[in-house]
């Protein structure tokens, strides 16, 4: 953990990384919950295998080590025995990460309302139920919105996905974007160019495909195909870890959250984002670019 900034909630633990030997050409996924990351981690499990039938097995094949969920000596086990390219998924910002100089670390955001609210029918699909106090079914009187502005970005709060840990998980990464193996991607530019995304993924990772079989990768990643085969595309899906596999896969869509606020409620976010960002970084946070560039992208 030298030099690392520690992650440690009910959830998840950052110091797990400590037992993984970070190899070149691993590709670290690192996101926010419900921002991408099991869209951007099927974008690479597909580009890996060049086969639109893959079965990705996320939670097996590209495991979320920072869950405690899991023994981590048999997470570490597993990875250690890979002899194909891997990637891994975190939820921890990079300053709490091992960065290796030549490893990929993919980072994904979507607007934080978007995200907030995303995370809500998330938590009602799991069985199992961490957060009940932060986001309780019956909220009449907006306690969970409230303590996703309060809330801080570590420990428990952070593990509850408030706006503050969003706030770092950006924060981090643009301090580190101007590396070559961090690159910035947005949930809504991804929506918007799917064919364009896998082209910038592809020349990150130095992956090439006959464009035939390109156009099926992308065919196999849209949100209908996911939707459709939820059981194949869901983190565990088909082993009972959520309510529904198909509903973890609910709209896709951004813009969720209009009409769903106070005008209290959004202007106290708007307080919140314009303290720590400056209007560029909050549009792109919020709203991504029409047109991303080739390779690495940041504000």
């Amino acid at each position: 953990m030298t030099g690392r900034r520690l992650y440690l909630g009910p959830l998840t633990d950052n110091r797990r990384w400590d037992a993984v030997d970070i190899r070149p050409d691993d590709v670290i996924v690192v996101t926010p919950p419900k921002c991408g990351t099991t869209w951007m981690q099927t974008i690479v499990a597909l580009l890996f295998s060049g086969d639109p039938a893959v079965e990705t097995e996320l939670s097996v094949k590209m495991p979320w080590v920072d869950i405690r969920l899991r023994e981590m000596p048999e997470v570490a086990a597993r990875l250690e025995a890979m002899t194909h390219r891997r990637s891994m998924k975190s939820h921890t910002p990079l300053d709490g990460l091992p960065l290796d100089d030549a490893a990929q670390y993919l980072c994904v955001f979507r607007h934080p309302l978007d995200a907030h609210f995303s995370y809500r029918r998330h938590l009602v699909n799991l069985p199992i139920r961490f957060f009940d106090a932060w986001y309780p079914e019956e909220d009449p009187d907006g306690i969970t919105f409230r303590r996703f502005l309060d809330g801080g970005p570590e420990g428990f709060d952070g593990d509850a996905m408030p706006l503050a840990h969003i706030l770092r998980h950006y924060k981090a990464a643009l301090a580190l974007a101007d590396r070559p193996n961090v690159s910035l991607f947005h949930y809504a530019d991804m929506t918007r160019d799917l064919p364009g995304t896998f082209a910038r993924v592809a020349a990150l990772l130095g992956i090439t495909h006959p464009p035939h079989i390109l156009e099926q990768l992308v065919q196999a990643a849209t949100f209908d195909n996911m939707r459709a085969n939820a059981s194949r595309f869901a983190p565990a899906g088909g082993k009972g870890f959520m309510k529904s596999d198909t509903e973890f896969f609910h709209s896709g869509t951004s813009g969720k959250w209009k009409g769903r606020l106070t005008d209290q409620e959004v202007a106290g976010y708007d307080t919140v984002m314009d303290a720590h960002l400056t209007a560029r970084e909050r549009s792109w946070l919020e709203f991504g670019a029409e047109k991303p560039a080739r390779g690495r992208a940041a504000p």
